[in-house]
C-alpha cells in the first residue's frame, strides 16, 4: 500500500497546479463520503493517470480526451470490461459527480460479460477442508464458506465482533461501508475456541479473528494462497478463489430452499438482482426436472 502512495505522490508532482489542487480536493471528497480506502486509492490513481494523459487543466477537458484515454487503457493494457468499468467509474465520479461536467454523458462502455461464478459441490467443499492440515487454515476456509464473507472482510474481522454464545458475528464496514450480521457454525465455534487456546499458549496477542503466526494481520494475498494450495492438495480441477467459497455458500443455501432475501442480507448485497444469479447457479432443482425426451 505504501508503494502505491509513493507512486501517486510522485505522479501528483508532475501535474499542473490546477490539477494538483483538484486531486487534493478529490481526496477530501472521497474521505467525507466514506469511500473505502481501496476505492479511494484506485480512483485517485486512475484520475491522476488520466490528467497526465490529457496534459491540460481539468477545466479544458473535452469528450475526446476521455474517449482517447479509455481507448488507450483498453488497447495498451488489454483491460477486460470489468477493469475498464472501474476506470470509467473513477472518471465519472470526478468529472460528472464532483465537477458537474457533461463531457462524459454520452460515452458508453461495453456491457460486462455475465459469467456464472465457480461453485463447489458439498463433496468438493469437504475435500477442500480435509486437504488442509493447519487448524488455522482449515478454520479460515470454513469461515469464508459458512459466513459467505468476502476475503477483504475476513482479514479485517475482529474478535470482539463475534458472539460465540449466539453464534452470530458482525461485519463492520463491508463493501459500500455497510455493516451486516453473519451466522456462525456451532461446529466452527467449538474448533475456533481450540485455535484461540493455541494462540494464547503461544503468547500470540492479536485483535483479529485470524492472524499470522507472529501475531500480525493477514493479507488478502495470504488467504488467496491458502485457498490455492488447499485446492491443489484436494485435487480439485476447478479454478478456485476465496470468492468461490462465498458463491458456494449462497448456492447451497439456495438449493436448501432458503429465502432469497435472507441470502441477500447474509451476503451484504445492496440489490436483490445481484443475489438472483444464484437461482441460475443452483442446479439441484434442475436435476429433478424430467427431460421431455425421456417421456417419448
Amino acid at each position: 500500500m505504501q508503494k502505491t502512495s509513493n507512486a501517486d505522490a510522485n505522479t501528483n508532482a508532475n501535474l499542473s497546479p490546477e490539477n494538483q489542487e483538484l486531486i487534493t480536493k478529490l481526496k477530501q471528497e472521497l474521505s467525507i463520503r466514506e469511500y473505502s480506502q481501496r476505492t479511494r486509492e484506485s480512483y485517485i490513481h486512475y484520475i491522476q493517470d488520466f490528467l497526465l494523459f490529457a496534459k491540460k487543466p481539468f477545466a479544458q477537458l473535452k469528450r475526446e480526451d476521455f474517449v482517447g484515454f479509455l481507448a488507450e487503457r483498453k488497447d495498451s493494457n488489454n483491460l477486460k470490461a470489468t477493469s475498464l468499468s472501474l476506470v470509467f467509474s473513477a472518471l465519472r465520479f470526478c468529472f460528472k459527480d464532483y465537477l458537474k461536467s457533461n463531457e462524459m454523458d454520452d460515452i458508453k462502455l461495453p456491457k460486462k460479460q455475465k459469467k456464472l461464478p465457480t461453485v463447489l459441490t458439498k463433496d468438493e467443499m469437504k475435500k477442500l477442508f480435509d486437504a488442509t492440515d493447519s487448524l488455522r487454515d482449515k478454520l479460515i476456509l470454513e469461515f469464508i464458506y459458512s459466513t459467505g464473507c468476502r476475503v477483504s472482510e475476513l482479514v479485517d474481522a475482529k474478535l470482539n465482533n463475534l458472539d460465540f454464545n449466539e453464534c452470530l458475528g458482525r461485519i463492520i464496514s463491508g463493501k459500500g461501508n455497510k455493516d451486516r450480521t453473519i451466522i456462525l457454525s456451532k461446529a466452527w465455534v467449538e474448533k475456533f475456541k481450540t485455535y484461540l487456546q493455541q494462540r494464547t499458549s503461544q503468547k500470540i496477542n492479536c485483535d483479529f479473528v485470524f492472524c499470522s503466526f507472529d501475531g500480525n494481520q493477514l493479507s488478502v494475498d495470504s488467504i488467496q494462497k491458502i485457498v490455492r494450495e488447499s485446492s491443489a492438495k484436494a485435487g480439485l480441477q476447478k479454478h478456485i478463489s476465496p470468492h468461490s467459497l462465498r458463491h458456494s455458500f449462497a448456492t447451497h443455501l439456495m438449493e436448501s430452499g432458503e429465502n432469497i432475501r435472507k441470502i441477500q442480507e447474509l451476503l451484504g448485497h445492496a440489490n436483490l438482482n445481484t443475489t438472483q444469479i444464484y437461482t441460475s447457479v443452483s442446479t439441484d432443482e434442475l436435476k429433478k426436472t424430467k427431460n421431455p425426451l425421456d417421456n417419448m
